[in-house]
């Protein structure tokens, strides 16, 4: 039978996960009467919930095309930014790329980052201009700006001979021509059959036995899941295999126990797998990403595709708030650290270091949303953590100079809102590249901005584009320091006393700024319970009650009727926190607080400082 492996690759919300659904329902991996889910691959909660993918996952086909019967393994990756460690590990399993970009949106920031791996790695891509029976689509300047796109980033004479193909991925078509149009994606799977060639391991079957980890996974019955290509040899089940460090060093001996073959969604045991395959082997306790295992007569390791290291850190630590162990079961640093371990062991864009107190850890990784997603995993298991404000990772340079993390920013937005959102970034350093219209009345904005600048602008750039702005970034390069970014500039209003919060008191509060609490909640002496209206910071009294008297009694004064709280979500809390504030997070609750709760000792401290 022919092989195929493949990866589907794409900026955020270009249509991947879309995609391989039509691919699976059209090659017959669903029964007739099987009930199906809207992107069937994105089988994590928060995938479902955020719409976005976040881990790469791995599925398989059978086609019979032109060229007979061929099993194709397509690997789904995600699209957003700080996700980019997940698509750097799959594109050494894969021998070809289809490379989908949206009709209208065009060619966009991680287009460029996941396009330069792939060709970095040899990889032979498949253009697919996706949406192309969306209203404002225009399939031809598209076409051209991605080929601009691969000789810009150097792309081989073969690499730039790419073919095309226009698709919409909802409603299952595809066509090598738009003037002959198709209503399945058999032109796709034969495209696909064609243009990617077959993994040249085929012909290293009878050496012997050799896979290198890609993707990490526990199973309750069968222990650790390790995912990758053979490279060499069969794999059977009974074998016996060791595993080996990237150096050649011997990690652990053992015997496979299963070997598990993607079968359209499903992993399924198999007797035996030969090179070239793409498949899940359990049996070792030890082997992680990016180790060989092996036949026992061999000595050297595969070479690991080096990942591009963590630009953004924080700090997570021990809850130590008064309302501490109420809502979680998991508070003790001990189990923080093994759970922080954990992830960085099954996520190679995370690294985990001890900070000087036991009590706390950095964590460092490619984004805000990559760590905001770590910690809702972690609260929704029942944790309790403190978080510190995200920080940029700063490398030294040649001269000794200290060089920050830039990222290329592109942002489309309606017309009248480009002036005060070059005003708002060019004030935080950023640097304009190209700006020109997108069609529709939008105005695209092309931008090299410090990470740190952008930490917390979000919500700043929702507010001011009225919801309507898009922005997209990605990692370019490190430059030397810019100098100093203003940071938040309203200060907030801070509890005074331990307590429940009174209607009265907040309702006294509310020309002081936005509330982030409501009434009768449950609040501390240091905690943030909402924004001043002013620069600096107020230590108020939310629980103050209305005092009552024989002459004023309860109900004679009009009915206090609070304004709704704006409880920030927890990517919105990490992005607003200041140097000295921390988020706090349970499995119920999301609280903003100073990390020095007396306010006497604030003061002292800012004194000292």
């Amino acid at each position: 039978m022919n092989l195929r492996n493949v990866a589907i690759i794409a900026h955020v919300d270009h249509g991947k996960t879309t995609l391989v659904d039509q691919l699976l329902a059209q090659s017959g991996v669903f029964r007739a009467n099987e009930a199906t889910t809207e992107r069937a691959m994105d089988s994590n909660d928060q995938e479902r919930e955020r719409g976005i993918t976040i881990l790469a996952k791995c599925t398989s086909v059978l086609w019979n095309g032109k060229a007979g019967e061929t099993r194709i393994n397509i690997i789904d990756t995600p699209g957003h930014a700080d996700f980019g460690g997940e698509v750097e590990r799959i594109l050494g399993m894969v021998d070809g790329c289809v490379l989908l970009v949206d009709a209208e949106e065009g060619v966009m920031p991680q287009t460029k980052f996941v396009l330069t791996k792939a060709l970095k790695m040899g990889l032979r891509p498949i253009l697919c201009i996706n949406k192309v029976d969306r209203a404002h689509a225009d399939p031809d300047r598209v076409h051209n700006a991605a080929f601009d796109l691969f000789a810009a980033i150097g792309a081989t004479d073969e690499q730039l001979d790419f073919p095309h193909i226009y698709a919409s991925g909802r409603a299952g078509w595809a066509t090598l021509d738009l003037n002959q149009p198709s209503d399945n994606l058999s032109p796709l799977f034969d495209l696909i059959v064609d243009h990617v060639p077959a993994p040249k391991q085929v012909e290293a079957k009878d050496k012997p036995f050799q896979i290198l980890n890609v993707l990490i996974e526990s199973d309750p019955f069968l222990g650790r899941l390790l995912t990758g290509r053979i490279e060499s040899g069969k794999a059977v089940p009974g074998m016996a295999i060791k595993a080996l460090s990237r150096d050649g060093k011997t990690i652990e001996q053992g015997r496979i126990t299963k070997v598990l073959a993607f079968r359209g969604l499903k992993r399924q045991p198999v007797d035996d797998a030969e090179a070239g395959d793409i498949v899940a082997i359990a049996g070792m306790s030890k082997a992680t990403v990016a180790d060989t295992l092996c036949a026992l007569e061999v000595t050297e390791a595969l070479p690991a595709q080096p990942i591009d290291p963590p630009t953004i850190s924080m700090t997570v630590s021990v809850n130590d708030s008064p309302l501490a162990g109420r809502e979680g079961d998991k508070v003790q640093s001990r189990v923080i650290r093994d759970r922080l371990l954990k992830e960085a062991e099954a996520n190679v864009a995370i690294r985990v270091t001890e900070t000087g107190g036991k009590d706390a850890f950095e964590v460092a990784g490619r984004g805000e949303l990559q760590l905001g997603v770590l910690i809702e995993n972690m609260r929704r298991e029942g944790f309790e953590l403190s978080i510190s404000r995200p920080r940029v990772v700063y490398q030294t340079g040649e001269n000794g100079e200290r060089l920050e993390p830039i990222e290329d920013v592109v942002i489309d937005v309606d017309d009248e809102y480009s002036g005060v959102v070059i005003e708002k970034l060019s004030a935080r350093k950023a640097e304009l590249t190209d700006m020109g219209p997108s069609g529709a009345g939008k105005t695209r904005i092309q931008l090299k901005c410090p990470s740190r600048a952008l930490i917390g602008y979000q919500g700043e750039f929702l507010t001011d584009t009225r919801g309507s702005g898009v922005l997209n970034r990605v990692f370019s390069h490190y430059e030397p320091h810019k100098g100093a970014i203003e940071g938040r500039l309203k200060g907030v209003l801070v509890s005074n006393g331990d307590g429940e919060t009174a209607a009265f008191a907040l309702w006294n509060l509310e020309e002081r700024g936005v509330m982030f609490v409501g009434a009768g909640e449950k609040t501390y002496q240091g905690m943030i319970i909402g924004e001043n209206s002013r620069s600096d910071d107020l230590d108020v009294n939310p629980m103050k009650g209305k005092q009552l008297t024989n002459v004023r009694a309860a109900g004679k004064d009009e009915a206090v009727r609070l304004t709704p709280p704006r409880r920030p979500s927890l990517e919105q809390a990490i992005a607003y926190i200041e140097e000295d504030e921390l988020v706090e997070v349970t499995p119920k609750s999301i609280r903003l607080r100073k990390q020095v709760l007396n306010p006497s000792f604030r003061k002292k401290r800012v004194r000292e400082e």
